[in-house]
């Protein structure tokens, strides 16, 4: 045995010397050498990315920077298209003699009442429809034959029917704004989880609870994008029954201008139209955003 002193050099060189060898790894059962560690590159993201603010009012406000920009050029032949500043001296114009005021109020009413009927009778369709056998056997053939009929076929029909005042402009916009309601929440209604059906037989649920907190939630994104489809079909349906022998409403203003030959009234009714539609369904999809606020989507 060999001891040594904490201060000795030359003894701690000598127990080195007297330690045993290692012994000899077989060829062929080396250990392999540990991977180089890659880099860490930052995660794609394949979804679109975040949101842009005001990002919906882009395309229009480039839209308008071209006319604007074509109209100041003369690009564009103001009888074809008047420049903007024309046309916002024509509003300015009608709203001073009360026109744009009374034709517009008229217009809305028209549409507000369409709407209304048409949202009311066609979620009580897709209800019935889609928690019933028999009730989609009585309704869902009806409403497909509606669909492949365009609305506005059905005008002179509805105009020897009920003739040429308010309850045909109404109806006709009422009919257009049944079908996509009916058809995206009845499609939502089948398309909720049977096993949450089975669920809330298991505990119990009554009719009115399982209603209340299985089917209308379950069809409440179905619902919000028909009714993004029925507010768009319910400004293109006015458009056309304002045309049609009326006296009043935005349409009518539109055909009137038509007739002398004032294209710049006619690019006012337009403008509003598009205003009443972008802002219709910015609503809806407010709406949407605060009913449907617990969905992780790309939208989101």
């Amino acid at each position: 045995m060999t001891y040594l002193s904490s201060n000795s050099a030359g003894e701690t060189a000598l127990l080195e010397r007297e330690r045993p060898a290692a012994p000899a790894v077989p060829k062929g059962l080396e250990a392999p050498a540990s991977p180089a560690v890659p880099a860490i590159r930052r995660k794609r993201r394949l979804g679109p990315g975040p949101a842009i603010p005001f990002g919906l009012q882009i395309g229009p406000l480039v839209l308008v920077l071209a006319w604007v920009a074509g109209s100041a050029l003369n690009l564009i032949d103001p009888r074809i298209l008047p420049s903007p500043w024309t046309v916002i001296a024509t509003f300015g114009e009608l709203i001073a003699d009360g026109r744009l005021q009374s034709n517009f109020l008229t217009s809305s009413v028209r549409a507000l009442l369409g709407l209304g009927f048409g949202i009311v009778i066609g979620l009580l369709l897709a209800v019935v429809s889609g928690l019933s056998r028999v009730g989609e056997a009585l309704i869902d053939g009806p409403i497909q034959i509606k669909r492949a009929v365009p609305t506005l076929a059905m005008i002179p029909l509805l105009i020897l029917w009920l003739g040429l005042g308010e309850t045909m402009k109404v109806t006709i916009i009422t009919l257009g704004v049944i079908v996509p309601i009916y058809m995206h929440t009845h499609n939502a209604l089948r398309a909720i989880d049977e096993r949450y059906v089975e669920l809330a037989e298991t505990l119990r649920m009554s009719q009115r609870d399982f209603l209340l907190q299985v089917v209308l939630p379950g069809a409440v994104p179905g619902f919000l994008l028909g009714l993004r489809f029925a507010v768009t079909l319910c400004w293109v349906s006015l458009v056309v029954v304002e045309q049609i022998n009326a006296t009043s409403g935005l349409g009518y203003m539109i055909e009137l201008a038509r007739t002398y030959g004032q294209t710049q009234i006619i690019i006012v009714g337009l403008v509003v139209y598009a205003l009443l539609g972008l802002a219709s369904d910015g609503i809806v999809r407010l709406l949407e955003r605060r009913l449907l606020s617990w969905r992780r989507t790309l939208a989101h």
